[in-house]
């Protein structure tokens, strides 16, 4: 059985193979990545292993958009250090995962049930993968806090903004949280008939538009309904199409 270990840690993919050696020696471990960019190249570049390790949060953004870009077709084992809460959506599609940090029991009980499944099974539950992936990916951002790994879904977001490189979320209820990736990363995951984008600082959700005034004659001023760290101005060039998509039917799902 040939494995692959997709683990930003070191000491955590380091700690994955050793346990693999132990409960396993039948499986090799046919490369260990780090990143979202490096396990696309090589799972276009390389025939499908039989089994991944996937680690859910990865130096580039959360490994679920992997399977954006590349097709896996192989049975996926996902590592986590999630609290019970976020474990749900892996419960639900039954979704294999090892909690870190990661043992013998664990892996060896894992990799009992993947050897259990018929082939049939196989195909079944790499679809059920990629369904999960996919609704993950469109609809929850995994925010990093401290110890922890918070799922903020993507309705709760009222505005995403950005200051001195650095992107935060607010939600709804006021809550303010640290995102790993750039203004311009989450424009293009957000979908455009729900969030727009501003100006260089604010991406801004539909329903968090509470007012809009003029603002010295051709500008425009959003007021939300969360407070916001500074105003939030259209431009003149850009009012027209802030217009237009206010006034836009939500698209039917």
């Amino acid at each position: 059985m040939k494995a692959l270990i997709i683990e930003d840690e070191t000491a955590a993919a380091l700690n994955l193979a050793a346990v693999l050696r132990q409960v396993a020696p039948g499986v090799e471990v046919v490369a260990t990545l780090e990143s979202v960019a490096e396990s696309v190249e090589w799972l276009r570049a390389n025939p499908q292993p039989d089994l991944l390790f996937m680690d859910i949060h990865l130096a580039d953004g959360d490994s679920f958009r992997i399977f954006k870009s590349v097709e896996v077709t192989a049975p996926v084992v996902f590592t986590t250090a999630y609290d019970q809460y976020a474990l749900e959506a892996f419960k639900v599609n039954s979704i294999d995962y090892l909690l870190k940090p990661i043992n013998a029991d664990d892996v060896r009980r894992a990799l009992e049930k993947l050897r259990r499944l018929t082939s049939g099974e196989r195909l079944d539950y790499g679809s059920r993968v990629r369904t999960m992936a996919a609704r993950q990916s469109e609809e929850v951002f995994l925010v990093h806090v401290r110890d922890r790994i918070i799922p903020l879904r993507r309705d709760a977001i009222a505005y995403l903004y950005t200051a001195n490189e650095k992107v935060t979320a607010c939600t709804f209820e006021g809550e303010v949280y640290p995102m790993d990736r750039t203004l311009e990363a989450y424009q293009s995951q957000l979908p455009e008939h729900d969030f727009f984008r501003a100006n260089r600082q604010f991406i801004v959700a539909r329903r968090a538009v509470k007012e809009i005034a003029v603002w010295f004659g051709s500008l425009l001023t959003l007021h939300l309904a969360v407070n916001t760290p500074e105003r939030i101005v259209i431009s003149k060039a850009r009012v027209p199409e802030f217009k237009a998509w206010l006034r836009a039917v939500r698209p039917a799902e």
